[in-house]
């Protein structure tokens, strides 16, 4: 077992530092955080933004002083739409993060030096896992530092479990996303076709959530909700925890790494 983990590590290591010698991973961290500022600033100053909602809301208190407003919790309604977005975001750059994860092994021969290694193929594939998951969460940790410094303002106080369970919905869905990536990423040596190939499962998510909600309702609508990641990080980001829900999450993520290994144990026994 000690074996094991320390193969994981090693693996992690590896992975991890080679995003953060890439000129790509840092042109996806760019776009990310240009993006993920603009979208911060639009949702709470825009034209349409939180912040003008509630000067609507009071200037039509002022104008009509019987009447009795409809109450705005700002946190939380900034909160859910601004998660939502990064969901969103995330799932647009993920498919360039997962689309090397072993392409480019295959690409300059070193995937067959891991296949035929004393390495499991499952230790191989936890590793780059959780390095390219840890890359990810360093693009989402200064977006969390200015989302505290706005919900630090807030008035009433937003619960911490809110934005912890939306950030914690996050990266689940951004793991079944990868390990899937990573599956994908395993069948070919072209890094531009596994990141093709990933998109289009992530429009194949965006679909099935969308008939689902078509469907709703109805036995076949329950299923594919149920099978949605989109649905169940819906429910992480309005502070819901369902465990039915961290279970998919689970499922996917398992089922991308069995996939990987699968895919891995294959090439071996080709190169046998």
């Amino acid at each position: 077992m000690r074996l094991i983990f320390g193969n994981i590590i090693a693996i992690y290591r590896r992975e991890l530092q080679s995003y953060f010698v890439s000129p790509l991973a840092y042109a996806i961290a760019g776009i990310f955080w240009l993006l993920s500022g603009f979208f911060f600033a639009l949702i709470l100053l825009g034209p349409q933004g939180i912040v003008q909602q509630v000067a609507q809301r009071d200037l039509l208190q002022g104008q009509q002083p019987g009447v009795p407003a409809s109450p705005i919790d700002v946190a939380y309604e900034f909160q859910q739409a601004f998660l939502g977005i990064m969901g969103s975001l995330a799932l647009f750059i993920l498919p360039m993060l997962s689309m090397g994860l072993y392409a480019e092994e295959r690409k300059r021969g070193t995937l067959e030096l891991l296949a035929t290694s004393p390495v499991t193929n499952w230790a191989v594939a936890v590793g780059k896992l959780l390095g390219v998951l840890t890359f990810f969460l360093t693009l989402i940790l200064p977006i969390l530092a200015y989302e505290a410094f706005a919900l630090s303002t807030a008035n009433p106080a937003v619960q911490p479990i809110v934005p912890l369970l939306g950030h914690v919905g996050l990266m689940l869905l951004a793991a079944g996303v990868l390990s899937l990536g990573m599956f994908i990423s395993s069948l070919t040596d072209s890094t531009i076709l596994a990141g093709i190939i990933t998109f289009a499962l992530i429009l194949l998510l965006w679909v099935v959530d969308a008939i689902a909600q078509n469907l709703s309702g109805t036995s076949a609508g329950a299923i594919l909700s149920h099978l949605s990641l989109l649905k169940h990080y819906n429910n992480w980001i309005q502070g819901i925890f369902d465990s039915s829900s961290l279970v998919v999450f689970l499922s996917y993520i398992i089922l991308g790494i069995f996939l990987t290994a699968q895919a891995i144990d294959a090439l071996r026994f080709q190169r046998s």
